[in-house]
C-alpha cells in the first residue's frame, strides 16, 4: 500500500534497519552474554543434580550404582553428612582396569569450581585387577580421594576446561594469546570470538533483506518473498557450518572464515534492494509457482 502511494523502498528503509538493528542488539547480547551464561549454568544444574543424587541413589546394605560404571555397597550411610561406614566399592570405569576399595569410612564431598565430586575413604585397602586378571596390585592406605568429573556423569559434558561458548569476552582473548602451536584450542577459540560477532550481523542483515522481498506487488510475489528468503537462510546455515566445520581444524582462517556467510547475505541484500528498486520481480521463481498452480 505504502509503494503503490508514491512511497520508496528507500523511504521505507529506515523503520526496516531500527528493527533490524534491535535484533542486531538482541543477538548480540544473547552471543556475548546470555549464551555463555546459560550453558555455565546448565553444567553446573547437572552437576548439583548429581551430586543430590549421589546421596539418594547410596542405600544401605543393598549393592547400588548411583554413577555408571561405580558400585557402592556400605552398612551404614547418614545422608544428611554423607558419611558412610565398612565401604565396598568397585570402580569399572578404567577398560583396561577393575578397582575394587573397602574401606572403614567414607565421605561424599564435591568441588564446585572443578565440577568434581570426590568420594574420600579411610583406612583401607585398594585392590587393581586388569581386565585379563594377569596382573593385580595391593594398595593400604589412610585417605584416598576417588575422583567423579562430569565425563562419567554425562560425558556429553565432559571436560575439565572451559568450552568456549562457556567463555567471557576476557577469557576468549586470553586464550588467543601465546603461540598457536602451543595452544591447539586457538582456532576453534578465534572462532567462537568471530561467531559472537559474525552472527548478529547476519541478523541485521536477514532483517534488511526482508524489506526487498516484502514489496513484490507481483502475482505470486509474497509467497515467491517467502520460497526466496528460506532459500536464502538455507544456504546461509550450509555455508556457517561447513565454515565452523573447517575452521576449528585449522584450514581456513576463522576470522576470515566466519564473515564469508555474512559477506553472502550482504550480496543478497544490495542485490535484492537493487531488483526491487528497478521493480524487477523474481521471474523464474514467479514462473515455476505458475507451472505449479497450472498442474
Amino acid at each position: 500500500a505504502m509503494k503503490s502511494s508514491g512511497i520508496s523502498l528507500y523511504q521505507m528503509l529506515p523503520s526496516v534497519v531500527l528493527i533490524s538493528l534491535a535484533g542486531f542488539l538482541a543477538a548480540l547480547f544473547l552471543s556475548s552474554s546470555a549464551g555463555p551464561w546459560g550453558r555455565k549454568a546448565f553444567k553446573d544444574f547437572v552437576f548439583t543434580i548429581a551430586h543430590s543424587r549421589a546421596g539418594l541413589g547410596i542405600q544401605e546394605r543393598i549393592f547400588c550404582e548411583p554413577f555408571k560404571g561405580i558400585t557402592f555397597y556400605v552398612s551404614d550411610f547418614a545422608p544428611k553428612e554423607r558419611a558412610m561406614k565398612d565401604v565396598f566399592l568397585v570402580d569399572r570405569r578404567d577398560p583396561a582396569m577393575t578397582t575394587t576399595i573397602v574401606a572403614k569410612e567414607g565421605r561424599i564431598d564435591s568441588r564446585e569450581d572443578l565440577r568434581l565430586i570426590t568420594v574420600r575413604f579411610f583406612d583401607g585397602t585398594i585392590f587393581m585387577v586388569d581386565k585379563k586378571q594377569e596382573e593385580g596390585r595391593t594398595i593400604t592406605f589412610s585417605t584416598y580421594d576417588l575422583g567423579i568429573g562430569l565425563d562419567d556423569i554425562m560425558p556429553a559434558l565432559a571436560g575439565r576446561e572451559k568450552d568456549p561458548k562457556e567463555m567471557s569476552f576476557e577469557e576468549l582473548r586470553e586464550g588467543l594469546r601465546g603461540p598457536p602451536k602451543q595452544n591447539s584450542r586457538q582456532p576453534e577459540i578465534l572462532l567462537e570470538l568471530m561467531e559472537r560477532f559474525s552472527i548478529p550481523f547476519a541478523v541485521f542483515l536477514m532483517g534488511l533483506i526482508g524489506a526487498p522481498l516484502g514489496a513484490q506487488l507481483r502475482a505470486g510475489g509474497r509467497l515467491v518473498g517467502i520460497v526466496v528468503s528460506l532459500l536464502i537462510f538455507l544456504f546461509y546455515y550450509l555455508m556457517l557450518a561447513g565454515v565452523r566445520s573447517i575452521g576449528e581444524t585449522g584450514l581456513l582462517n576463522p576470522a576470515v572464515g566466519t564473515w564469508l556467510p555474512v559477506l553472502f547475505l550482504f550480496c543478497a541484500c544490495l542485490y535484492l534492494i537493487k531488483r526491487s528498486e528497478e521493480e524487477k520481480a523474481m521471474d523464474f521463481f514467479e514462473h515455476l509457482l505458475r507451472v505449479r498452480d497450472h498442474t
